[in-house]
């Protein structure tokens, strides 16, 4: 787990969008995907459900968050 990855995944879970939270970070959408994914991996747990609407936080994710 980086911190990157943290700082990451806090962005998107206030900004609920992973292109705005790549295009406030300076990164591509694609690195902000790879960066989540990981994260995910490496807890073994789905962070966010990913909707045409956008993205919102699992129960996982919230207990990351807080």
């Amino acid at each position: 787990m980086e911190l990157r990855q943290l700082q990451t995944f806090t962005q998107i879970a206030q900004m609920q969008s992973f292109s705005r939270t790549a295009e406030m970070l300076g990164y591509s959408q694609s690195a902000v995907t790879v960066q989540i994914r990981q994260l995910e991996n490496e807890l073994n747990v789905k962070l966010f459900d990913r909707t045409s609407k956008g993205v919102t936080l699992t129960e996982a994710g919230k207990l990351l968050y807080d």
